[in-house]
């Protein structure tokens, strides 16, 4: 303790050579305020450590780094603010009882004698007063004066408490807030063990505390948040590692699904036959699953084994590229004998060849049309019935299907049957029909983005943290595909009668290596919606995709693009090109924040968009909604029958 007190001696003297004016109320007791505020420095200093250290960690929260934030925080927001508070009590109280505990020198000790105003000699009245327990919880003086008490030790001390949390939280920017606690809790113990302090001392104490707490979030903010890099760094490293091998034991054939062992309990929902034939011929077992790579072979019944009298399901028989995330249904046999002849999705072709011709050769419609869903410049895109498979499906088909028509045509039908993705539209066909060449796709009944804003109104931030969340994942899975949009904009995001979103129109993606359509004066993107890189003649890249996905997200929430509408297309490709300032963000939505950060300039400093979707999926949970549930409000099907025909739907 005498250590503490020779430490909060020199405080105090250091503190009246600063400030300490011989004005009302006294050198000493504006010494006091000046102690209290060189003590606010020490939690400032505590969440500048943390911002410091978080811009080389991120939010990897181990052990390690929970251990030297709690060292810090416990140090520079309980520990030492509370040992100085106290200190400055004792060593005033010293004073004023003369018990000679701590040195002043004789010019400082003639100075407590002194008072003006209504403090009279300051020794007594910083040192021999009742302290803030004894003022609060036994009151004596009037209720005037007792006011005054709660403002000086219950509201400032609040004050200053919200101002240490959001300079915690300001430290824990771009990552989960549970971790500022390790600051502003023990703070906060500190705050209420000051009580003991003489309550004049604690009050000019906390009084000086204040406004340094107000301007501690200066430098926090000026550190700012670790780059997103660094934030995506813990989130890379276990997909870096992959799933463990698994090996196959005295031939007992093990099946994975997304990388995890299927118990026996599994085996058993998923093939009950099967596993009543094992229990009963435990001599016979199932030929060995190897899952890929390398691609598993299946090994039919019947095969080198004698056919079991228990009636086995037909084979499983895996696609081509079979995807080790998906689990196909066993198929028909009889039924894929008469689809041999109906040709597939069409096959790559390696990089820089020349498109091969039309898969197959006009010989009558096999598609009838109902009614145009949309109309371009590059085509029209029709609801049609497959009068071969009797399914509706949407065809795109070419005005005039030229050499570098073909080339386009074929470039989406790629891109779309790269990507496997629940929320992208599918592809199913390619074909010749006697009106030039067609792409079949899956139909998707709804309305696009663009006409429910404009009819319904913008969309609250819940729904537009789904839709946001959702056309992510359908944008990486694109990515993960080595396949860029290049074209999201809410004309090409549709809502479907239960409320979920399904981005389409892959018509200008392309895939890395893919030779570049020469069409003359084709403008890749919508200029309201594309990103300033791209207008300016740099090459598409996912961070491009990102920020046309986030101006969508703007413009759902606003109804207007982020950058305002333009009188015609050049104007808005000028203003994209130029990087024209954001003028119509959202002012009063909870995504502000993210969304400026994903509209940034600078694609290196936009976040990913899996750093996207952790944060808004960590917002709904804190809000208390789920991922799952309309995107907007459900679109019925008697609203979508009682439509405009003859408008547009995509």
């Amino acid at each position: 303790m005498d250590a503490v007190l020779e430490l909060a001696a020199s405080l105090l003297s250091f503190a009246h050579s600063i400030f300490g004016p011989g004005i009302c109320p006294g050198d000493w007791v504006w010494a006091t305020s000046t102690a209290g505020a060189l003590i606010a420095l020490l939690p400032v200093l505590g969440t500048v450590i943390i911002a410091l250290v978080r811009k080389f960690t991120g939010n990897t929260y181990n052990p390690v780094t929970l251990t030297v934030f709690g060292v810090v925080g416990g140090v520079s927001a309980f520990l030492l603010p509370w040992l100085l508070f106290n200190g400055v009590g004792s060593a005033y109280r010293s004073v004023f009882t003369g018990d000679g505990a701590v040195t002043f020198t004789a010019e400082e000790m003639r100075s407590f004698q002194e008072g003006t105003c209504w403090v009279g000699p300051q020794n007594a009245y910083l040192g021999g007063r009742a302290n803030g327990y004894e003022v609060l919880f036994h009151p004596y003086e009037t209720w005037p004066m007792y006011l005054l008490r709660i403002g000086a030790l219950v509201v400032v001390p609040a004050v200053c408490l919200l101002f240490v949390i959001l300079q915690a939280r300001a430290a824990m920017r771009r990552g989960p807030k549970w971790p500022s606690r390790l600051i502003w809790v023990p703070f906060a113990i500190m705050a209420v063990l000051s009580l003991p302090v003489e309550a004049n001392t604690a009050a000019h104490l906390w009084l000086g505390f204040l406004p340094i707490s107000i301007l501690g979030l200066v430098p926090v903010y000026v550190i700012g948040p670790p780059s997103w890099s660094s934030v995506e760094r813990n989130y890379q490293k276990p997909d870096a590692a992959g799933p463990p091998p698994h090996s196959s034991q005295h031939g007992q054939g093990q099946q994975h699904s997304q990388g995890q062992q299927v118990g026996p309990a599994q085996q058993h929902s998923q093939g009950q036959p099967q596993a009543q034939h094992s229990q009963q011929h435990g001599q016979q077992k199932p030929p060995p699953y190897v899952p890929p790579p390398p691609v598993p072979k299946y090994v039919p019944p019947g095969q080198g084994q004698q056919q079991p009298s228990v009636r086995q399901p037909p084979p499983y028989a895996p696609p081509p590229l079979p995807n080790p995330t998906l689990r196909e249904p066993e198929p028909d046999r009889a039924a894929l004998g008469k689809l041999a002849a109906d040709p597939g999705p069409l096959p790559f072709s390696p990089r820089g060849a020349t498109p091969p011709p039309p898969p197959v050769k006009p010989s009558g419609s096999r598609f009838r049309k109902v009614r145009a869903l949309g109309q371009g410049g590059f085509g029209t895109v029709w609801l049609a019935v497959d009068t071969q498979l009797d399914r509706t499906v949407a065809v795109k088909m070419a005005h005039a299907p030229d050499a570098e028509t073909e080339e386009r045509m074929l470039r989406e039908a790629r891109a779309l049957a790269a990507v496997h993705h629940p929320n992208c539209v599918r592809v199913y066909d390619i074909v010749a029909e006697p009106d030039g060449l067609g792409l079949v796709m899956e139909y998707i009944e709804g309305q696009p983005l663009a006409d429910r804003v404009a009819r319904g109104g913008p969309l609250d931030d819940v729904a537009v943290a789904r839709l946001w969340i959702t056309m992510a994942g359908a944008l990486s899975a694109a990515h993960a595909k080595g396949v860029l949009h290049r074209d999201v904009k809410p004309s090409n995001i549709i809502i479907d009668p239960n409320g979920n979103a399904h981005l389409i129109d892959f018509g200008i993606a392309r895939s890395k290596g893919d030779s570049t359509l020469t069409a003359t004066g084709m403008m890749v993107g919508t200029p309201d919606f594309l990103a300033s890189e791209t207008a300016a003649g740099a090459n598409a890249t996912p961070a491009s995709d990102a920020w046309q996905l986030a101006a969508t997200v703007s413009y759902a929430l606003t109804g207007k693009p982020p950058r305002g509408s333009r009188d015609n297309a050049m104007a808005a490709l000028m203003a994209a090109a130029k990087g024209d300032p954001l003028t119509e963000l959202p002012l009063r939505s909870a995504h502000r924040r993210i969304l400026t950060a994903s509209l940034d300039s600078e694609p290196a400093r936009r976040p990913t968009l899996n750093a996207v979707a952790r944060e808004l999926s960590d917002w709904l949970s804190r809000e208390g909604h789920t991922e799952t549930g309309p995107v907007t409000q459900i679109v019925r099907r008697s609203a979508i029958e009682q439509a405009d025909r003859t408008r547009p739907m995509r």
